[in-house]
């Protein structure tokens, strides 16, 4: 049936509150099966006679609206009745509020719009369709004020009535695609687990858990009365509220009761937080079970389970989980709560693999991916966030950012085998490598641009951000590593790659006569970016991540390598056993480490406790991961309120490294998706045991050691038609096939 429905809006813009377009019809015969379809420029809440049609929210998600925008499809079949009311409800969401911290508002769109259709099949072949037309009413709704970052205003008391009739939106270009990726919906609900009142005199309530998703109220109390919440992750040292770190944002939500029973919870909005304060309540007694915490994200199927006997190590893994849960909303986002809540590139592209490991992501990537390629320019250059909704000056193109562009394809190559998907991808990756090649005067190092660098590295000193390793060695390296992925994948779908295999070797030529002298880096490098300290004149290359990236991806001669790891080990000993490192030295510090021969100093860094280390977070009690090491100090004070998240995974990328060398599970990319994999497990009795299992494509794959006295015990779990290539720490090898496996020794 050709489409017909035109995309509609109020004929005057209904500012920051939401609206209700309506459509009443008749049936009047048996239908066989009706089907409704629907998107907006802005968020939408569809209902058929007053029931809501799905259990997903915050339609139609985030997209790269400019190009493109998705609808969603629903079998109404059930609801239909001899005389219907369809309506949709519309509010600002992603595409015409407030984005990011530099105020864009209307960035996609400046106002919200709605297109829909209702394909009705009859028993009697016969069928019929109803659309979005300038037939179309506005209704108000309760929702008065909405706004992603701001939160929402819902008054139960509000008038509902007739504004206008709707016009033809002729604004809206973009493509409409059906839903490419995860529905988004509502998960757990948690109870308050304290009432607080702190010494500000305020009344909070804490949810025992940093998550995403928002509040649900449900309350009866008098005709008018009013409830406001604000957001928070954290309290400060003398146990208050404490929200600076939100920025901007303001995460309030206003209810106005009507007097009977009501809940409320948002609709076009939603909340990164584990306290609330209870700003105002109704003259009645509090009670806590009034209150549930909604978490809301992709709904993508768990696959991975890790437990260990350590129990520090438990809850860093649990903050690993639920950093992931509550930044997989639609896109991989970088935080839940403050003005921001973008899909950074570099926090996806490291945590890429272990997201993969505890969830089937695949269409989660499927989808985001479509997003950086329409985002990709015509140079093939690609920008820190997608969907982009930054001004150009305020949005760089950097090294382990843009390469989220390979790395990531590659990565889910290996856990998926899909091939179908790798070559839908592979135009991105090659463009991203050729934009690198020809970014510069040089075509084999990337000495140019304004880059993230080793974000949040520590080893730079005070705030300044960027870390210390030259910027220009870890582009060229990334450089490298994109074009390495980039050749994997062209012989995975039988391309003739030998352009790039030369391009690769002319890179690690290139980079070792520029950034190395006699086998090691150069201590400094001028720095030829655009600075932001005054005092970041000088970039290092005597660094751990400098050290780390030679030796990851493979820069340095075979005779070279024992030296660098030697200085890598002193470094690290220098520092006092711990990591000086950010967002791009942190996830291959430990893998470097157990690939050279120094297992044990990478279990000695898992398990340190004192800062910079993932467990200080855990001793401080943390719920998630943090955006830096010390977002909260040792003195109880902050981190800098200009950039501060309590729920970021970036640093979550550790677990790849328990999964795939202390449990020892890593897929081969001769034969992805665990169809065949290598079993090398290096056990240690810091975790006491570890069980790590994962449901692969192919099956229940499960690793399982653990000590008795000096002696170790390993169970394995195979699947029918898979194969696992077994080496034990002593030595012993064999290859094992569908079955349960278990070795001493």
């Amino acid at each position: 049936m050709k489409l017909t429905a035109k995309w509609i809006t109020a004929p005057e813009n209904p500012g920051m509150g939401a609206v209700t377009y309506r459509r009443g019809f008749s049936i009047q015969k048996p239908v066989k099966k009706a089907t409704l379809n629907a998107s907006a420029m802005g968020i939408y809440d569809p209902r058929l006679n007053g029931q809501k049609v799905t259990t997903s929210v915050l339609n139609p998600g985030f997209t790269s609206y400019k190009k493109r925008v998705q609808y969603q499809s629903y079998d109404v079949t059930a609801l239909l009745k001899a005389d219907n009311l369809l309506e949709l409800g519309v509010g600002q969401g992603w595409a015409v509020g407030e984005m990011a911290w530099v105020g864009n508002n209307h960035f996609f769109a400046d106002h919200p719009s709605v297109i829909a259709w209702l394909d009705i099949a009859y028993a009697d072949g016969t069928s019929q369709q109803i659309i979005t037309d300038a037939s179309w009413e506005i209704w108000s709704s309760p929702v008065l004020f909405s706004e992603i970052y701001h939160g929402e205003t819902i008054d139960l008391t509000a008038p509902i009535e007739k504004i206008a009739n709707a016009v033809i939106d002729s604004t809206v270009k973009s493509k409409l695609v059906p839903q490419d990726g995860e529905w988004i919906t509502e998960h757990e609900r948690l109870a308050p687990v304290e009432l607080i009142h702190t010494p500000a005199g305020e009344t909070v309530l804490d949810f025992g858990q940093n998550m995403t998703g928002y509040v649900e109220v449900k309350i009866q109390g008098k005709r008018g009365s009013k409830i406001v919440l604000h957001h928070a992750e954290v309290l400060d040292k003398d146990g208050n509220f404490y929200n600076a770190n939100y920025r901007s944002a303001r995460n309030e939500m206003t209810y106005i009761l009507s007097g009977g029973v009501d809940v409320f919870k948002p609709t076009y909005t939603f909340q990164g937080f584990r306290y609330i304060r209870i700003a105002k309540f109704p003259d009645m007694e509090l009670d806590m079970n009034c209150f549930r915490a909604v978490v809301v994200h992709s709904d993508m199927k768990r696959t991975g389970h890790f437990t260990c006997g350590n129990e520090k190590i438990n809850q860093l893994y649990h903050n690993i989980i639920w950093g992931q849960k509550s930044n997989y909303l639609d896109i991989p986002t970088d935080c839940p709560q403050r003005d921001e809540r973008l899909g950074w590139t570099g926090d996806a592209q490291v945590f890429c693999r272990t997201g993969a490991i505890n969830y089937d992501v695949a269409k989660f990537f499927h989808k985001w991916l479509g997003d950086v390629a329409l985002e990709q320019d015509r140079q093939g250059a690609i920008r820190g966030i997608v969907p982009n909704c930054l001004p150009q000056n305020n949005s760089r193109i950097s090294a382990g950012w843009g390469d989220a562009a390979c790395v990531i394809p590659w990565e889910m190559y290996l856990a998926y085998g899909d091939k179908k998907e790798l070559k839908k991808n592979f135009p991105l990756m090659k463009k991203w490598v050729e934009y690198i090649r020809h970014t510069g005067p040089n075509e084999y190092l990337w000495l140019t641009g304004h880059h993230y660098g080793d974000w949040l590295a520590t080893d730079a000193g005070g705030e300044i951000t960027q870390g210390a390793t030259s910027n220009d060695l870890i582009a060229t390296a990334y450089f490298a590593y994109s074009t390495d992925l980039l050749v994997k994948a062209g012989e995975v779908l039988g391309y003739d790659m030998d352009d790039y295999r030369q391009l690769h070797r002319n890179i690690k030529v290139a980079f070792r006569d520029y950034f190395m002298e006699n086998g090691m880096p150069r201590e400094e490098y001028p720095c030829t970016e655009i600075l932001d300290h005054p005092s970041d004149t000088i970039r290092r290359g005597m660094t751990q991540t400098a050290l780390l990236m030679i030796l990851h991806f493979d820069l340095c001669h075979e005779d070279e390598r024992p030296a660098i790891i030697d200085k890598l080990v002193e470094l690290i000993h220098v520092y006092g056993d711990r990591m000086s490192t950010g967002f791009l030295g942190t996830p291959i510090i430990l893998h470097v480490l157990s690939d050279n021969g120094h297992t044990d100093l990478a279990y000695k860094l898992l398990m340190q406790e004192q800062y910079p280390s993932w467990l200080f977070s855990v001793n401080h009690g943390a719920t998630t991961i943090w955006e830096h090491w010390n977002s909260l100090k040792e003195d109880g004070s902050f981190w800098s309120t200009a950039m501060n998240s309590f729920n970021h995974y970036a640093y979550g990328a550790v677990f790849d490294w328990i999964f795939g060398v202390a449990s020892g599970i890593k897929p081969m990319a001769a034969a992805p998706a665990y169809k065949e994999f290598t079993l090398t497990p290096h056990p240690n009795k810091c975790l006491g045991f570890a069980d790590n299992s994962i449901e692969s494509r192919h099956g229940l794959i499960r690793s399982y050691w653990y000590y008795k006295g000096d002696t170790v015990y390993y169970e394995f779990t195979i699947p029918q038609g898979v194969t696992a290539h077994l080496r034990l720490p002593s030595g012993y090898t064999e290859t094992l096939t569908g079955g349960t496996y278990h070795f001493a020794e």
